[in-house]
């Protein structure tokens, strides 16, 4: 069974479970093709390539319109891989949907996070500032960031202002509240990485 799909996030709503209402996010997750299956003897490890979405033929390039129709399938939007275990259990032109997860599972997200510029310490990375009374000239300023004498420079990782979000985040454990395989619709309890109409990886817990 494959482990994982791509999925389009719709949004957010409410569900009631278990008599309470609770946040959750729909992800449209339309079918994906295997495209290309790689294995420990061919690439050095076991995996499949999955194709999402359509591309018209006019906006591919070549050689990735060579890859498509050496494996016979139409040209995708997107292509991604999952690891596996068991490659010879799948064939290329094989259609993955949403009916791989089951109600009442955990799985896995992961996506880019919301883009929110750049931002000081306050709101990046929750410093206190300083007081914010009259006569104060330190309000939201990072402080003292570098060293005396020994090293004598601000060290690797310091936490700084910068660009925040944008980046790549995983929410581990998202319970899967409903299925639809007719509409390719999956409800998730809680919150996912990133904006409406962020692409998002569903994958299976492993362990």
């Amino acid at each position: 069974m494959a482990q994982g799909i791509l999925g389009r996030k719709i949004g957010m709503t409410q569900l009631f479970v278990e008599d309470h209402a609770v946040g959750a996010t729909v992800v449209e997750a339309q079918p994906c093709t295997v495209v290309q299956i790689k294995t420990v003897e061919s690439d050095g490890y076991n995996a499949v390539q999955l194709g999402h979405g359509d591309r018209k033929e006019s906006k591919t390039t070549k050689p990735l319109l060579g890859h498509y129709r050496k494996a016979e399938v139409a040209p995708c939007r997107r292509l991604f891989e999952i690891r596996i275990d068991n490659p010879e259990e799948y064939n290329i032109g094989d259609v993955i949907g949403v009916d791989i997860f089951e109600e009442g599972e955990k799985i896995d997200v992961a996506g880019t996070s919301r883009g929110l510029g750049f931002q000081g310490v306050v709101k990046r990375w929750d410093f206190a500032g300083g007081p914010k009374s009259h006569g104060s000239h330190f309000h939201r300023r990072p402080g003292s960031v570098g060293m005396c004498v020994k090293p004598g420079r601000v060290m690797k990782g310091k936490k700084l202002p910068g660009h925040t979000g944008a980046r790549r985040v995983t929410v581990k454990g998202l319970q899967v509240l409903r299925v639809d395989p007719e509409r390719n619709l999956l409800v998730l309890k809680g919150s996912t990485p990133g904006s409406r109409g962020t692409i998002l990886e569903l994958g299976k817990q492993h362990g």
